[in-house]
């Protein structure tokens, strides 16, 4: 047998020193966070300036604000969906720099499966870009406008859901009435009369519990209407934007709480392309391919803006005597027109906000 070492040298282990110099990440050196939103279990994801991984956890709901307040402040990235207004406040309150940014945009960056970590890794990626685009953090006081007119138009859809209901089961027993809120009067009428035998006794009870919700859900209705009146008797910049003809206090207070910074659109064209009322392209190679309208951002304020214009087209004494509306209406069906209308009416909207004017009619030459 040859020379072996002795078992005190084969059990021997390796030990490795580490260097010092080469330290792990502290938290100190978070530069940027991406907090993917849930509503009990948010997912952090936290890089240095080298882009290196610091912090990569889960927070309960109620540990969100403790974390962020023991960290330095850093650039917090969102993705603008429910609650995150909310915590975009709380965040920029505590001394962070907090973005929101749409989701579509957001996706971009998910590699592969979608989850949290994924969400979060792809937030934090996202919000260093410099192309990126951002949405302005609302405040509280736009958002409880932006509430009323939520349910307002919540209400006005379930009313929309009774008429229908009750002209339905009365014209299974041959009363039909033309349509329009105003008409229902008299299907109401016929409901409550006692005497009128068209309409059986049983029938009778179960109507009156939809006529009664009806009533209900219109004095409900009014409530919320008074209400945006008031706020818009206080917000001078509704104001100005209820002089344009066609925009009513409604519309105002819309527009007023939606856009509170219009300088984040470079003119009116962007902000009409932002509520979707310019067409959308499908151009390549040089040629300019343009189809309906795009459809994108606020459906809410497009819908005021468009169901406006048809109003301007069909009552407006001022709009039949218009050169530029009258000419588009001999070369153009009503509805493209009336977009058309509504796509002036957005960039005079975003006019009179950026410059804090009132409307003033075009001379005619």
């Amino acid at each position: 047998m040859g020379w072996m070492a002795p078992w005190r040298h084969l059990s021997a282990k390796m030990v490795v020193v580490k260097d010092h110099q080469q330290r792990e990440p502290s938290m100190g050196d978070i530069t940027t966070i991406g907090l993917d939103l849930a509503k009990h279990v948010f997912q952090v994801h936290g890089i240095d300036g080298a882009g290196d991984v610091v912090v990569r956890k889960r927070l309960r709901r109620s540990l969100v604000l403790t974390f962020f307040s023991g960290i330095p402040p850093c650039l917090i990235g969102l993705e603008a969906c429910a609650t995150a207004h909310h915590w975009a406040r709380e965040l920029t309150a505590l001394g962070h720099q907090t973005r929101l940014m749409p989701p579509s945009y957001v996706k971009a960056y998910v590699k592969r499966n979608k989850h949290d970590v994924a969400d979060a890794e792809a937030i934090c990626e996202a919000v260093r870009r410099p192309s990126m685009r951002f949405v302005p953090i609302k405040t509280v006081e736009q958002q409880s406008a932006l509430m009323m007119h939520r349910a307002r138009d919540l209400l006005i859809r379930q009313r929309t859901m009774l008429v229908n209901a009750l002209r339905g089961h009365l014209a299974e027993f041959g009363l039909i009435e033309a349509q329009g809120l105003h008409k229902v009067v008299r299907l109401i009428a016929i409901v409550m009369d006692e005497k009128d035998n068209r309409v059986p006794e049983p029938a009778r009870q179960v109507l009156k519990v939809i006529v009664n919700q009806i009533e209900d859900t219109q004095t409900r209705i009014a409530e919320l209407e008074a209400q945006v009146l008031a706020w818009h008797k206080s917000n001078p910049n509704s104001q100005r934007l209820a002089t344009i003809p066609g925009i009513g206090p409604i519309i105002a207070t819309a527009i007023a709480a939606t856009v509170a910074d219009p300088s984040i659109f470079r003119s009116g064209r962007e902000f009409a392309a932002w509520l979707g009322l310019v067409p959308r392209q499908n151009s390549t190679g040089g040629k300019a391919r343009l189809g309906g309208i795009s459809k994108r951002g606020d459906r809410y304020l497009r819908r005021l803006l468009v169901n406006s214009a048809h109003t301007v087209l069909l009552c407006s004494k001022q709009a039949k005597t218009d050169p530029w509306l009258t000419s588009l209406l001999d070369r153009k069906p009503r509805l493209v027109a009336a977009v058309a209308l509504a796509n002036k009416t957005a960039r005079v909207a975003w006019a009179i906000m950026s410059r804090q004017d009132t409307y003033r009619a075009a001379v005619t030459a």
